[in-house]
């Protein structure tokens, strides 16, 4: 080993066992009697980095990391998304077991997480998937010089809030934790996509990272899974590591 390596310790990972689906579960679990919100972003890329196949997250996921998308859909009070991954995946509402429904209201949440959605056009098609395929209105948190139109287009099909600061031009990523955290959405979770990553991440908000190593290879122009001007160097710790049969690795890593 060289020199400059010295006192560096690695570790083998392994024997590999099978985790038992509470476990799992526990794996994924927020911390306990939060009083803001905690955000957690779970995100997929290529081994190359890629966060995209043609053009879609979807593209990259297999059985194993749509069960674990699942997963943490169960355990978070909002699913927080961009405007852009809303029209590109086609997202719909949640869809939830009798069993996933019954957990929560035992932990003292609704039956099923709301989606709200930043953008600051609000251009969005109200006969989408996105408004039509959910129990619970959506939420639209957009800013104070769109927040008047998108009322009149999507009011009937959607809650409306302005989540501007400063800038009456753009949602601002603190005031909109702030709308949450005031409604008890305590435990947040991000599905992007990247330019919303970035935008916590910029802004010191983003909590913790599940990302999905799929063991594929996309080459091309795929962007990162954060794509956004400002530079940070936020220190993250491992929380931990699971595989599959298929090959893809599930980690976490949470702030400091």
């Amino acid at each position: 080993m060289p020199d400059d390596a010295a006192g560096t310790h690695l570790t083998v990972l392994g024997p590999l066992n099978a985790a038992s689906d509470s476990q799992v579960c526990d794996f994924y679990a927020y911390p306990e009697d939060l009083q803001r919100c905690w955000v957690r972003g779970n995100m997929i890329a290529s081994l190359d980095g890629g966060a995209t196949e043609d053009g879609k997250a979807g593209g990259l996921a297999g059985p194993g990391d749509r069960a674990v998308f699942n997963l943490m859909r169960n355990a978070a009070d909002v699913i927080l998304v961009g405007a852009a991954t809303v029209r590109i995946e086609n997202y719909s509402g949640a869809q939830l077991t009798v069993a996933q429904r019954e957990a929560r209201q035992r932990r003292g949440q609704a039956e099923v997480p709301p989606i709200a959605v930043v953008t600051a056009s609000a251009e969005l098609d109200h006969k989408a998937k996105f408004f039509s395929r959910t129990e619970v209105p959506p939420l639209v948190l957009t800013c104070s010089d769109t927040v008047v139109d998108a009322r009149r287009r999507l009011g009937s099909v959607a809650e409306v809030i302005n989540a501007s600061g400063a800038d009456r031009g753009r949602v601002d990523a603190r005031t909109a934790l702030r709308i949450l955290a005031e409604r008890k959405l305590f435990r947040v979770l991000t599905e992007g996509g990247p330019q919303l990553l970035s935008l916590l991440i910029e802004n010191d908000l983003l909590d913790e990272l599940c990302l999905t190593i799929a063991p594929v290879l996309v080459g091309g122009v795929a962007r990162r899974v954060a794509t956004g001007a400002g530079q940070v160097h936020t220190r993250m710790r491992p929380s931990h590591l699971l595989t599959d049969d298929d090959g893809y690795l599930y980690t976490r890593y949470v702030r400091g």
